[in-house]
């Protein structure tokens, strides 16, 4: 990495630590038999859920064709590739260098076009730049100031677009599931993938999306089955989550 991306990147809502680890496991991005294999799992279920919240699934091919994405926090583009042969024209930013070294190589060799950026949501929104739809999966349970993390998320979705976030509820449920069942009994994933204090409840969420004329559209929760490694959608969101929302106003 550059000296002086690293300078401005420190800087600013970032935890080192967090970076530190996903450097770690960078190369393991596309392994689907990895670490990272409940994202492949995910990925898929998500996809479906997403397309179905636009109401495009069966209307063309493409259903995504012209629109403009942001994939925040991409990692190694497991997402921002599904995104991208839905037609969407995606960017998607990561603040840790050796994610979009990987995922700029892997989407090379799938023949997509991803504009991948090593930047923080703070300096895309520098750039004035808004998206039809922004996507926010799986990254504010990583970041120093949620609050101010959302707030420049919302200021990158275009009026009438829609911000998609998932990620995982904070209670003694969601603990014991998706920490300690997880990641010290299963190995579902690696150990330290999440830590309990910074778990953020929709309940918090929520409020900071309205605040910025944003309108919740859908909900919905995940369950996992670490033994079949399986995943379906259910209705209550005690544990893994995602929310759709749409910004009503400029």
């Amino acid at each position: 990495m550059e000296q002086h991306k690293v300078a401005n990147l420190q800087s600013i809502n970032i935890d080192p630590k967090e970076v530190a680890y996903y450097e770690q496991l960078a190369g393991t991005w596309w392994d689907i038999d990895g670490p990272f294999w409940p994202l492949h799992k995910l990925n898929a279920l998500r996809i479906d859920w997403i397309l179905g919240q636009l109401k495009t699934q069966n209307q063309k091919q493409q259903p995504l064709a012209g629109l403009k994405v942001l994939d925040i926090g991409c990692g190694g583009g497991i997402l921002s590739e599904s995104l991208a042969k839905q037609g969407a024209n995606v960017t998607a930013i990561d603040v840790v260098d050796k994610n979009i070294m990987v995922a700029k190589a892997h989407a090379k060799q799938s023949g997509l076009e991803i504009d991948y950026k090593l930047t923080s949501v703070e300096q895309m929104v520098e750039t004035k730049q808004q998206f039809d739809l922004v996507f926010n999966m799986e990254v504010v349970e990583h970041v120093v100031d949620v609050s101010s993390f959302i707030r420049s998320c919302n200021a990158l979705v275009n009026p009438q677009g829609t911000q998609f976030i998932a990620s995982i509820n904070r209670n003694w449920l969601a603990f014991i599931i998706a920490i300690f069942g997880a990641e010290y009994v299963t190995g579902l994933l690696p150990k330290g993938t999440h830590h309990y204090n910074k778990l953020v409840k929709p309940s918090e969420l929520i409020p900071l999306l309205h605040d910025d004329g944003f309108e919740l559209i859908a909900t919905t929760g995940v369950a996992v089955n670490p033994f079949k490694r399986s995943m379906k959608l259910i209705k209550p969101t005690w544990v893994n989550y995602m929310l759709a929302a749409q910004k009503q106003s400029g």
